[in-house]
């Protein structure tokens, strides 16, 4: 997997100038464009096209410093309609215009070229396994909340305080099929993994695919299989690194690839909410599904 996301890293190094397809990294690093997008989003820390973006503007910025072509010609080598769009996404980036950039040689900030390699420590395992679910529907509370990588997610704790305990009675009343009780579903709205990013939080249970959602929404998911991680440590650092652990470490080693659909977290938290232990679902698929 990391051999396939470095080819396609050399793609886009070789067409910096010219157009890019996602679609077409993807086939070259041998998975999907969904899987392809969120991989590289957790591994570089930026989504795919923001990536791309600063790799251009690195190269525009050495161009426009070194003065042989005009910045309109350098503009539109790097896909920019026009020298006005082209100054407010370099001026974005480097903190400067170009063509004050020009004038007064001022130093530029670089975006360096990427390559991913895994650093295996040794030092500890990743308990999962995979399950097949026939078709099921999330019935719950959803809220549009921003992503949060460390601590506390402020909005998501008001989200589940607004319910109340006999809405959440109620709601756990609904649950039937794995994960038991209620749960949290995250639906990512992009390949942006950043700090900030918005997604859909759904605090709810799981339930057959026709249960009636007695006035609640209802998030249905057609028939697959998910990979499930065990965690158990300090709340909620535990449960975050997990998130990440799955993405940077479990996914590039192992012939799996994520599908579209929500990542379901359900939490037996201890009485004073000092640790917790959990289960996350991930929706996959074997890459054996795709050859």
């Amino acid at each position: 997997m990391l051999e396939g996301l470095n080819r396609a890293l050399d793609h886009i190094e070789e067409r910096l100038d010219g157009d890019l397809d996602p679609a077409e990294l993807a086939r070259i690093a041998t998975t999907s464009e969904y899987h392809f997008r969120r991989l590289f989003s957790a591994l570089a820390g930026m989504p795919l096209s923001e990536y791309v973006r600063r790799r251009r503007l690195t190269v525009a910025g050495g161009e426009v410093l070194a003065g042989e072509r005009t910045l309109l010609e350098i503009a539109v080598r790097h896909g920019y309609g026009s020298g006005e769009a082209f100054a407010r996404a370099f001026r974005a980036v480097h903190g400067i215009g170009p063509g004050e950039a020009r004038r007064t040689g001022a130093a530029l900030t670089a975006q360096p070229r990427m390559s991913f390699r895994l650093v295996v420590e040794g030092n500890s395992s990743m308990r999962y396994r995979t399950v097949a679910r026939d078709a099921f529907r999330i019935v719950g509370d959803r809220a549009r909340v921003p992503l949060v990588h460390e601590g506390e997610n402020p909005a998501i704790a008001a989200q589940i305080r607004g319910l109340g305990r006999e809405t959440l009675d109620r709601l756990a009343g609904l649950s039937a099929g794995a994960p038991a009780g209620l749960v949290s579903a995250v639906v990512h709205l992009s390949d942006d993994r950043e700090e900030g990013a918005e997604l859909d939080h759904w605090y709810g249970v799981t339930a057959a695919p026709d249960a009636d959602p007695g006035g609640f929404d209802a998030l249905d998911l057609p028939a697959g299989t998910w990979a499930v991680f065990e965690s158990e440590g300090p709340y909620p650092q535990a449960l975050q690194h997990l998130w990440r652990d799955v993405f940077t470490e479990w996914f590039p080693s192992n012939p799996y690839e994520s599908r579209p659909g929500p990542e379901i977290l359900s939490v037996r938290p201890a009485e004073d909410w000092s640790t917790a232990a959990a289960e996350l679902w991930i929706p996959v698929e074997h890459t054996r599904a795709r050859a």
